[in-house]
Protein backbone atom coordinates (compact mmCIF):
# COMPACT_ATOMS: atom_id res chain seq x y z
CA UNK A 1 0.00 0.00 0.00
CA UNK A 2 2.93 2.33 0.31
CA UNK A 3 2.70 3.31 -3.41
CA UNK A 4 -0.72 4.37 -3.26
CA UNK A 5 -2.18 7.75 -2.12
CA UNK A 6 -6.04 7.33 -0.37
CA UNK A 7 -8.56 9.42 -2.28
CA UNK A 8 -11.69 9.99 -2.80
CA UNK A 9 -12.56 10.49 -6.64
CA UNK A 10 -15.61 12.71 -7.79
CA UNK A 11 -16.97 10.72 -10.97
CA UNK A 12 -20.42 12.27 -11.14
CA UNK A 13 -21.30 12.76 -14.32
CA UNK A 14 -17.36 11.62 -16.26
CA UNK A 15 -17.21 8.78 -18.50
CA UNK A 16 -16.01 6.39 -16.74
CA UNK A 17 -15.37 3.04 -18.87
CA UNK A 18 -15.58 -0.66 -18.29
CA UNK A 19 -14.24 -3.38 -20.10
CA UNK A 20 -16.02 -6.66 -19.84
CA UNK A 21 -19.55 -7.60 -18.69
CA UNK A 22 -19.28 -10.27 -16.03
CA UNK A 23 -19.70 -10.68 -12.13
CA UNK A 24 -16.70 -8.65 -11.44
CA UNK A 25 -17.49 -5.84 -14.14
CA UNK A 26 -20.85 -5.97 -12.83
CA UNK A 27 -19.49 -4.89 -9.09
CA UNK A 28 -17.51 -2.05 -10.80
CA UNK A 29 -20.40 -0.66 -12.58
CA UNK A 30 -22.84 -0.66 -9.26
CA UNK A 31 -20.31 1.30 -7.39
CA UNK A 32 -19.61 4.02 -10.42
CA UNK A 33 -23.74 4.19 -10.60
CA UNK A 34 -24.01 4.86 -6.55
CA UNK A 35 -20.87 7.87 -7.88
CA UNK A 36 -23.40 9.29 -10.82
CA UNK A 37 -21.08 8.43 -13.15
CA UNK A 38 -21.68 8.07 -17.56
CA UNK A 39 -20.98 4.45 -18.04
CA UNK A 40 -19.90 2.95 -21.19
CA UNK A 41 -19.47 -0.79 -21.06
CA UNK A 42 -17.64 -2.82 -23.50
CA UNK A 43 -18.48 -6.40 -24.33
CA UNK A 44 -20.06 -8.69 -26.55
CA UNK A 45 -21.84 -10.01 -23.97
CA UNK A 46 -23.59 -8.76 -20.38
CA UNK A 47 -24.44 -10.50 -17.21
CA UNK A 48 -29.09 -10.30 -17.07
CA UNK A 49 -28.52 -7.39 -14.33
CA UNK A 50 -26.39 -4.95 -16.86
CA UNK A 51 -28.65 -6.05 -20.01
CA UNK A 52 -31.19 -4.67 -17.69
CA UNK A 53 -29.43 -1.67 -16.36
CA UNK A 54 -28.61 -1.13 -20.39
CA UNK A 55 -32.40 -1.56 -20.71
CA UNK A 56 -33.31 1.58 -18.43
CA UNK A 57 -30.14 3.39 -20.22
CA UNK A 58 -28.16 3.58 -16.80
CA UNK A 59 -25.39 2.26 -18.61
CA UNK A 60 -24.33 2.84 -22.60
CA UNK A 61 -23.24 -0.73 -24.17
CA UNK A 62 -21.11 -1.38 -26.69
CA UNK A 63 -21.69 -5.13 -27.79
CA UNK A 64 -18.89 -6.10 -29.46
CA UNK A 65 -14.94 -6.67 -27.75
CA UNK A 66 -12.36 -4.14 -26.98
CA UNK A 67 -10.72 -2.39 -29.54
CA UNK A 68 -7.93 0.15 -29.63
CA UNK A 69 -9.39 3.94 -28.96
CA UNK A 70 -12.11 2.75 -27.20
CA UNK A 71 -11.05 4.54 -23.97
CA UNK A 72 -11.56 8.41 -25.84
CA UNK A 73 -12.35 10.93 -23.25
CA UNK A 74 -12.38 8.44 -20.58
CA UNK A 75 -12.10 9.91 -17.24
CA UNK A 76 -11.24 6.32 -15.53
CA UNK A 77 -11.51 2.88 -16.69
CA UNK A 78 -12.22 -0.75 -15.44
CA UNK A 79 -10.54 -3.93 -17.41
CA UNK A 80 -12.34 -6.39 -16.26
CA UNK A 81 -12.85 -9.22 -18.67
CA UNK A 82 -11.37 -13.17 -17.20
CA UNK A 83 -8.20 -12.85 -20.32
CA UNK A 84 -5.70 -11.24 -18.99
CA UNK A 85 -4.13 -10.43 -22.58
CA UNK A 86 -7.13 -8.22 -22.89
CA UNK A 87 -6.76 -6.23 -19.14
CA UNK A 88 -2.85 -5.79 -20.30
CA UNK A 89 -3.94 -4.08 -23.65
CA UNK A 90 -6.43 -2.00 -21.74
CA UNK A 91 -4.14 -0.68 -19.12
CA UNK A 92 -1.17 -0.18 -21.57
CA UNK A 93 -3.79 1.80 -24.10
CA UNK A 94 -5.28 4.15 -20.92
CA UNK A 95 -1.59 4.47 -18.89
CA UNK A 96 -0.60 5.90 -23.00
CA UNK A 97 -3.03 8.56 -22.45
CA UNK A 98 -2.88 8.82 -18.81
CA UNK A 99 -6.22 7.61 -18.31
CA UNK A 100 -6.71 6.02 -14.58
CA UNK A 101 -6.75 2.45 -15.39
CA UNK A 102 -7.82 -0.72 -12.95
CA UNK A 103 -6.92 -4.43 -13.68
CA UNK A 104 -9.35 -6.43 -11.92
CA UNK A 105 -6.97 -9.16 -12.47
CA UNK A 106 -3.57 -7.76 -10.89
CA UNK A 107 -3.39 -4.61 -8.64
CA UNK A 108 0.28 -5.01 -9.53
CA UNK A 109 -0.51 -3.35 -12.67
CA UNK A 110 -3.33 -0.94 -12.01
CA UNK A 111 -3.03 2.38 -11.44
CA UNK A 112 -5.78 2.75 -8.61
CA UNK A 113 -7.75 -0.27 -6.59
CA UNK A 114 -10.85 0.41 -5.44
CA UNK A 115 -11.24 -0.47 -1.80
CA UNK A 116 -14.61 -1.88 0.06
CA UNK A 117 -16.81 0.98 1.29
CA UNK A 118 -19.09 1.19 4.30
CA UNK A 119 -21.54 4.27 3.38
CA UNK A 120 -23.87 5.98 6.03
CA UNK A 121 -25.05 8.93 4.64
CA UNK A 122 -22.45 11.64 3.69
CA UNK A 123 -19.80 8.83 5.67
CA UNK A 124 -17.67 6.50 3.62
CA UNK A 125 -14.88 4.84 5.53
CA UNK A 126 -12.63 2.77 2.72
CA UNK A 127 -11.10 -0.53 3.61
CA UNK A 128 -8.22 -2.07 1.25
CA UNK A 129 -5.94 -5.24 2.26
CA UNK A 130 -4.55 -4.11 -1.24
CA UNK A 131 -5.27 -7.42 -2.67
CA UNK A 132 -3.84 -9.74 -0.22
CA UNK A 133 -6.68 -10.60 1.76
CA UNK A 134 -10.31 -9.90 0.35
CA UNK A 135 -11.71 -12.03 3.71
CA UNK A 136 -10.02 -10.20 5.81
CA UNK A 137 -11.27 -6.82 4.76
CA UNK A 138 -14.58 -8.20 4.38
CA UNK A 139 -14.58 -9.02 8.38
CA UNK A 140 -13.06 -5.60 8.32
CA UNK A 141 -15.95 -4.17 7.12
CA UNK A 142 -18.79 -6.38 9.22
CA UNK A 143 -16.90 -4.89 12.33
CA UNK A 144 -17.23 -1.10 10.90
CA UNK A 145 -20.97 -1.72 9.96
CA UNK A 146 -21.39 -2.91 13.41
CA UNK A 147 -19.79 0.27 14.73
CA UNK A 148 -21.41 2.85 12.45
CA UNK A 149 -24.77 1.96 12.53
CA UNK A 150 -27.64 4.05 10.63
CA UNK A 151 -27.32 6.84 13.47
CA UNK A 152 -24.64 8.40 11.30
CA UNK A 153 -26.41 9.00 8.51
CA UNK A 154 -28.85 11.48 10.55
CA UNK A 155 -25.52 12.53 12.49
CA UNK A 156 -23.76 13.77 9.72
CA UNK A 157 -26.99 15.28 8.11
CA UNK A 158 -27.49 17.20 11.38
CA UNK A 159 -23.38 18.53 11.68
CA UNK A 160 -23.97 19.28 7.92
CA UNK A 161 -27.27 21.45 8.52
CA UNK A 162 -25.58 23.00 11.58
CA UNK A 163 -22.11 23.82 9.92
CA UNK A 164 -24.55 25.49 6.98
CA UNK A 165 -26.04 27.44 9.38
CA UNK A 166 -22.86 28.66 11.57
CA UNK A 167 -20.77 29.43 8.54
CA UNK A 168 -23.31 31.62 6.93
CA UNK A 169 -24.24 33.68 10.84
CA UNK A 170 -20.74 34.10 11.72
CA UNK A 171 -18.28 35.78 10.12
CA UNK A 172 -15.21 34.88 12.52
CA UNK A 173 -13.66 31.90 11.00
CA UNK A 174 -12.09 30.83 14.20
CA UNK A 175 -15.20 31.22 16.25
CA UNK A 176 -16.62 29.13 13.62
CA UNK A 177 -14.35 26.47 14.39
CA UNK A 178 -14.97 26.81 18.09
CA UNK A 179 -18.63 26.62 17.85
CA UNK A 180 -18.62 23.44 15.36
CA UNK A 181 -16.23 21.95 17.87
CA UNK A 182 -18.46 21.84 20.24
CA UNK A 183 -21.35 20.55 18.41
CA UNK A 184 -19.22 17.04 18.45
CA UNK A 185 -18.41 17.60 22.18
CA UNK A 186 -22.45 17.10 22.50
CA UNK A 187 -24.23 14.16 23.37
CA UNK A 188 -26.29 14.20 19.56
CA UNK A 189 -25.29 10.72 18.75
CA UNK A 190 -26.34 9.26 22.06
CA UNK A 191 -29.75 11.24 21.59
CA UNK A 192 -30.31 9.83 17.40
CA UNK A 193 -29.41 6.23 19.31
CA UNK A 194 -31.95 6.47 22.08
CA UNK A 195 -35.03 7.96 19.69
CA UNK A 196 -35.11 10.99 21.67
CA UNK A 197 -32.83 13.62 18.90
CA UNK A 198 -34.85 15.89 17.10
CA UNK A 199 -34.30 18.30 14.64
CA UNK A 200 -33.66 21.74 15.51
CA UNK A 201 -35.49 25.06 14.25
CA UNK A 202 -34.13 27.96 12.82
CA UNK A 203 -34.83 29.91 15.88
CA UNK A 204 -33.22 26.66 18.02
CA UNK A 205 -30.18 27.08 15.69
CA UNK A 206 -30.06 30.69 16.23
CA UNK A 207 -29.84 30.82 20.23
CA UNK A 208 -27.83 28.14 20.12
CA UNK A 209 -25.08 30.07 18.35
CA UNK A 210 -26.17 33.57 20.41
CA UNK A 211 -25.61 31.53 23.33
CA UNK A 212 -22.31 29.59 22.85
CA UNK A 213 -20.89 32.69 21.04
CA UNK A 214 -21.13 34.78 24.54
CA UNK A 215 -19.71 31.92 26.26
CA UNK A 216 -16.42 31.66 24.05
Amino acid sequence: MDRYTPIFVNTSGKKCCVVGGGRVAERKIKGLLHAEAQITVISPELTPILKQLHHESRIQWIDRSYRNGDLRGAFLVYAATDHSEVNSTVVRDAEAVGILVNDAMSSEHSSFITPSVVRRGRLSIAISTAGAGPAAAAEIRATLERQFGDEYETYLEFLHQMRTEVKSRVSSSSLRSTLLRQLTEMHILEDIRTGHFRWWTEEEIGDWISRNQEEV
